[in-house]
């Protein structure tokens, strides 16, 4: 199938792990890259080759794009994935790769750039045909801020235009917290993205996020995989994620998953992607688009069926798409869980060494993790040790089978964040899939009062 002979995993952790496994599954030869800290790393054991490409800091080894093209020219690795975070989207390694004839699996480093941009992203959204919030144009500036906070409608959110994971995000729910707001969002952007240019939205009171799966073959030719719910956040920050959304009916799920796929026809997207929506009172606002595979992918494979990493590969690799859209249904109900080695109720990390894993099985279980015991997790990344993945017929059985693996999961020595999930699964909001983005962090403050 492919005329990709080994690619190089620019990642660590679960995802690498998880990259491995297809490229085995296609016959397709691996290396392994990793920090000094990562040297007994699952991915690095079960890898065909590996190279060490620096110390721990990740500035010095997985961000460092000389280091990783050395190490293909070393092994003769003629692809590289990169998984998520890290260098996932970053145009300049994507161009850096084809510069030495090397396939990037994933987007055109134009598209990366493209929807790398909150602003350029929200514009190119508009031209797809993709329903954003109501906002500013482009950047707001100190001359500006006030008459298009007034134009838009109090209350409005100021967003950093470089960055995520709620850094440079500020809302103002009046014209007295205008300028404090800006000021701040501001400082944060600079700090954290090292650009302070923010602009603005339209704040949305209790909204959904929703998100939707698309593949493209670069050609012109793009599919949905259907909605992901990634509405259970704290600090902006995803935990609890379900496909399909219980939100949305058969008519919705179809109507915006086509236009996202249109949209990435017209664009003559490569590769895998998510667009990412804020959903009240039956409409979508576009938030983003993520030129990358999603931590969360496995619960739309749950309910499709189609190996996203494998569809990545093929379209990397000339053979195109292996499904039409037709031909994708969506079967039962899936939920995964981010288990994190934090302490579960601030959330404060908790390095160190795994002396007891068990992972639970059975019918429609799924575990995407390299941890394992004796595993010493490093301080100096995230702190993601696994996913787990329950499908079952319905979301009722999806929750009953939730409620029995978390029962079965053991992970000791280090604290993680399993307890919430007992919590969550048990709780009555949770079971009738009554929540939105704000719903976590403010039951957090109820039960921890």
């Amino acid at each position: 199938m492919s005329t990709i002979s080994k690619i190089l995993i620019a990642n660590r952790g679960e995802i690498a792990l998880r990259v491995l496994r297809a490229c085995k599954e296609l016959g397709i030869a691996t290396v392994a890259v990793h920090s000094t800290a990562d040297a007994d790393a699952m991915h690095v054991r079960l890898a065909d080759e590996s190279v060490c490409i620096g110390p721990p800091p990740s500035r010095d080894s997985y961000l460092n794009i000389h280091q990783i093209v050395a190490a293909c020219e070393i092994t003769g690795a003629d692809a590289v994935h990169p998984g998520y975070g890290f260098l996932s989207e970053n145009a300049k390694f994507a161009d850096i790769l084809e510069a030495h004839g090397i396939t990037f699996i994933g987007p055109t480093a134009e598209h990366i750039r493209l929807m790398g941009d909150k602003i350029t992203a929200k514009q190119t959204a508009v031209e797809l045909g993709i329903p954003v919030v109501p906002g500013s144009d482009g950047e707001v500036t100190s001359e500006n801020v006030l008459e298009t906070a007034r134009k838009i409608g109090f209350p409005v959110l100021i967003k950093a235009t470089a960055g995520g994971g709620g850094r440079g995000m500020k809302v103002a729910k009046t014209e007295g917290e205008l300028e404090e707001a800006f000021n701040t969002a501001r400082t944060e952007a600079a700090a954290a993205f090292g650009n302070p240019a923010v602009y603005m939205e339209k704040y949305l009171g209790k909204p959904r996020h929703i998100e939707v799966q698309v593949v493209g073959d670069g050609e012109g030719n793009a599919i949905h995989l259907g909605e992901r719910d990634c509405s259970l956040q704290r600090r902006h920050q995803k935990v609890w994620e379900e496909a399909n959304s219980p939100a949305l009916n058969v008519e919705q799920r179809m109507k915006i998953g086509k236009i996202c796929a249109d949209a990435m026809k017209k664009m003559k997207y490569r590769g895998a992607g998510t667009i990412e929506f804020l959903y009240e009172n039956g409409e979508f606002y576009f938030i983003e688009m993520n030129t990358r595979l999603q931590v969360e992918h496995p619960i739309t494979e749950a309910i499709t069926g189609i190996d996203l990493v494998h569809e990545q590969i093929r379209v990397a690799s000339g053979a195109g798409l292996s499904v039409t859209q037709d031909e994708i249904t969506f079967s039962g109900h899936a939920i995964e869980c981010r288990i994190n080695a934090e302490d579960p109720r601030t959330f404060v990390p908790s390095p160190g060494t795994i002396t007891h894993f068990h992972a639970p099985g059975g019918l429609g279980v799924r575990v995407d993790s390299g941890a394992y015991a004796g595993y010493k997790i490093p301080p100096y990344y995230d702190s993601l040790i696994g996913k787990l993945i329950v499908h079952g017929r319905t979301r009722v059985e999806c929750m009953m089978r939730l409620r029995r693996v978390l029962d079965e999961f053991v992970v000791d020595g280090i604290k993680t964040t399993l307890p919430l999930f007992q919590d969550l699964v048990a709780n009555q909001d949770i079971a009738n899939g009554d929540y939105d983005i704000h719903w976590l962090e403010d039951y957090l403050a109820r039960t921890s009062a």
